[in-house]
């Protein structure tokens, strides 16, 4: 049996992307497969494709555990909104500097892009979300992984660069599911955090989502293939 890491996941702000485009960039309401191995890479110091550690993480388990502040009867608190951050892209760049001019958006025949150059995005974020992820590992990665997430090699974040953690992001190794749950029950009760649903990976009785977030390949020509997940509403 293949053990089970606890990765805890807290942070004022986190994106983690699934279906953006440029000029939209949507988070989904808790993170991805190819997110949480993004994680484990940057821990690693591996860049590039990685088609063959990917692949030993590919078909493994993984379940999440969604934390929300506690209302006034021990519940789950209503979730705070989504905060959309307003870029211009492209902007304020001298486009007779060979350097700047490589940062402006360009169309496919290499001119400026319409106006200019600059492009209106939008980026979305959740707000004072917590998560615990319990990833299943393979057994002859474990010691590797574990080292790296302790010691990581690249600076670690909750889906995008500007979404510092503001907590240990490895909170130990565990033998079984039930274990790694029962670890992240206690950290969330000295949070004072309450659970208020689960994902969990597969078909089930609940809201069953097809999600294209299992990475098959990373580096500049990513790919991905689908998997199914489970929405468990535990309040």
């Amino acid at each position: 049996m293949n053990p089970y890491l606890l990765l805890w996941l807290e942070g004022p702000l986190q994106s983690w992307g699934h279906d953006s485009r440029f000029g939209r960039r949507d988070t989904l309401p808790f993170p991805t497969k190819s997110g949480v191995l993004g994680i484990i890479c940057a821990a690693l110091g591996a860049g590039g494709k990685q088609t063959d550690l990917l692949a030993k993480f590919a078909d493994l388990d993984m379940q999440i555990c969604v934390y929300s502040r506690r209302n006034s009867k021990g519940g789950p608190a209503p979730r705070e909104p989504l905060l959309r951050d307003f870029h211009m892209v492209g902007s304020g760049y001298d486009d007779t500097d060979p350097w700047q001019s490589l940062l402006i958006p360009k169309t496919s025949e290499g001119k400026k892009a319409v106006g200019g150059g600059s492009k209106m995005t939008f980026r979305y974020y959740l707000q004072d979300r917590i998560f615990a992820v319990l990833l299943q590992v393979p057994t002859e990665q474990c010691d590797t992984v574990t080292h790296a997430l302790r010691h990581p090699v690249w600076d670690l974040y909750l889906g995008r660069k500007n979404c510092a953690p503001t907590e240990y992001i490895f909170q130990g190794v565990y033998s079984t599911l039930e274990q790694a749950k029962e670890a992240a029950g206690k950290l969330a009760q000295e949070k004072k955090r309450v659970l208020d649903y689960m994902v969990v990976q597969g078909d089930g009785t609940g809201e069953t989502l097809s999600l294209n977030d299992v990475p098959v390949q990373f580096g500049i020509h990513k790919r991905y293939r689908d998997r199914r997940v489970t929405i468990l509403n535990e309040a």
